[in-house]
């Protein structure tokens, strides 16, 4: 128990205890990077604690929501461990939802508080809910219109508050709701506590091998999605330095010139963004640092696997692999499995139990497609205001993931689909993830997402939406052809789609409803 002499958040593990430990331990040591500008340890835990503050000031208590609408930068960051100081929940927005989808969540999770940048005022503004959120925080020079309107300059709120002291917050309390991506249906807010995230550290810390405070992390994932956080939370337990890269089209130049910079050791990107990276020229001559090599978040082709081993050859490739309710990651694939294990997320984490179960609940035997269930301190305890949803995805006492799954005999996972893509088709079950790993080996095809269209014969067909790389073409003979012996003829498309993009979220998942309404139109 605490006792008098000894301040109540030594005896917990959160970000926020990590912080205080780490800016009293290392005060001077970066913590954050970002276009050139160093924010330490000893100023991250202060601004938070003085934004904490100001927060509690105006009310803002324990259990509250605090929405976060922002680009990726410190001040993101600050207003997590915020709100979180305060027992009260992060909840981070997606500035690429339209004024209704942001206006849905702002109805549904009811802040006490918000945190906006300057420049997305227009669209936090747009949705009619933000109208009634008490407190709003505005980063940035705000417009004379918003002061006027009683918003709250972020820094000069700091600058009138002293550092508060950080109270006792159990690692039990909910640290962010994280509203899914909505590949599947309206988005739901995923409960993450702070154990949950200290689980997904030590998973990092194991899997990446960051086991003291000389790494320099990368990130260029959005703060909205579970990658953000979740690829900085081992950074904030041993106190190493993490370079907050700023959102954008992703421009490969000018992050590898980023990576020489900053001198960066341990990267995430989504396998889109590897492709573009291996596709620069004279890749070869530069200096970097690069010691891990990570890609999760969208299924990595053959192509950019090998792709990756011959740009980075030094480099341990790591993927990663798992979902927002699991705080992200349920299973890893080293370095020296990933070739020889092509095609697989890797073996499950050993702080999680799962199972590999039919629709009954029963587990299926080795080499069986099955769907993948999981119990453990890094699985969330359900979606908010969602009872019913809640009690369905732990139907049986475990979290059902939806991702149709085989396990070989040593262990490694490899998903076949999702649940809810499984094409059905005269009876023969076809999964697009196996017939999108057989298009992407087409020399012509740059990416690929295969969904099902309704068919009066068969019920449902295989259709292909492909990208193709410059100057190439493609045909649905010319496809059929190729897949000729590799796939069985009813798995082959029975239409092909070419498009000059692939209509994607921001995690880099393909928007699969999306396609699925623009084939229902065609």
């Amino acid at each position: 128990m605490p006792t008098d002499t000894a301040p109540a958040w030594s005896f917990r593990h959160h970000w926020m205890s990590q912080a205080a430990t780490h800016a009293m331990m290392r005060p001077d040591k970066p913590a954050l990077r970002h276009l050139g500008r160093t924010t330490t340890w000893a100023e991250l835990s202060g601004r938070s604690l003085r934004l904490a503050a100001a927060l509690a000031g105006r009310g803002v208590t324990e259990g509250d929501r605090v929405v976060l609408l922002t680009l990726n930068h410190p001040w993101f960051v600050e207003s997590v461990f915020a709100a979180n100081s305060l027992g009260a929940m992060a909840v981070p927005l997606s500035f690429r939802l339209a004024p209704p989808e942001l206006d849905d969540i702002l109805a549904d999770c009811t802040p006490a508080a918000a945190v906006v940048d300057a420049r997305l005022l227009p669209l936090f503004d747009a949705a009619p809910n933000a109208a009634s959120i008490g407190t709003v925080v505005v980063i940035g020079d705000a417009p004379d219109d918003a002061l006027a309107r009683g918003r709250l300059p972020y820094e000069d709120l700091l600058a009138a508050h002293e550092p508060m002291e950080l109270p006792d917050i159990s690692e039990d309390s909910t640290a962010l709701i994280m509203y899914t991506s909505g590949t599947t249906g309206r988005p739901k807010g995923v409960l993450l506590s702070h154990r949950n995230m200290q689980v997904q550290a030590l998973t990092c810390i194991r899997a990446m091998e960051i086991f003291d405070d000389s790494d320099i992390g990368f990130l260029t994932a959005p703060f909205f999605h579970i990658a953000g956080l979740g690829s900085m939370v081992a950074n904030f337990v041993v106190g190493s330095t993490v370079v907050i890269h700023p959102l954008g089209a992703f421009d490969p130049q000018e992050v590898l010139d980023a990576y020489e910079r900053e001198g960066a050791t341990v990267v995430f990107n989504v396998p889109q963004q590897w492709d573009l990276l291996c596709a620069q020229p004279g890749i070869e001559k530069r200096d970097l640092k690069l010691r891990i090599i990570s890609w999760g978040a969208a299924p990595a082709s053959d192509a950019t696997l090998r792709a990756m081993a011959e740009k980075f050859p030094g480099a341990l490739n790591v993927a990663v692999f798992g979902q927002t309710e699991t705080s992200p990651i349920t299973c890893v694939l080293r370095g020296e499995d990933s070739l020889r294990k092509l095609g697989s997320v890797g073996r499950p984490i050993p702080s999680i139990q799962y199972r590999i179960v039919d629709a009954d609940m029963n587990d299926v035997p080795a080499g069986e497609i099955g769907e993948i269930v999981y119990r453990g301190p890094s699985v969330t305890r359900g979606y908010w205001n969602r009872p019913r949803e809640t009690a369905e995805a732990f139907d049986g006492g475990w979290f059902h993931s939806g991702d149709l799954v085989t396990q070989d005999e040593e262990g490694f996972v490899r998903v076949v689909d999702r649940k809810k893509d499984m094409i059905i088709s005269g009876g023969e079950n076809i999964y697009c993830a196996e017939l999108e790993n057989a298009v992407a080996a087409h020399p012509a095809v740059r990416e690929v997402a295969v969904i099902g269209r309704p068919d009066e014969r068969w019920g449902q067909v295989p259709v292909a939406y492909v990208t193709v790389a410059p100057g190439a073409e493609l045909s649905l003979a010319g496809l059929t052809e190729f897949l000729d012996g590799r796939l069985a003829s009813f798995k082959r498309p029975k239409d092909l789609v070419v498009l000059g993009e692939l209509p994607r979220n921001a995690g880099g998942k393909v928007v699969k409803p999306l396609l699925r309404s623009r084939d229902a139109a065609r």
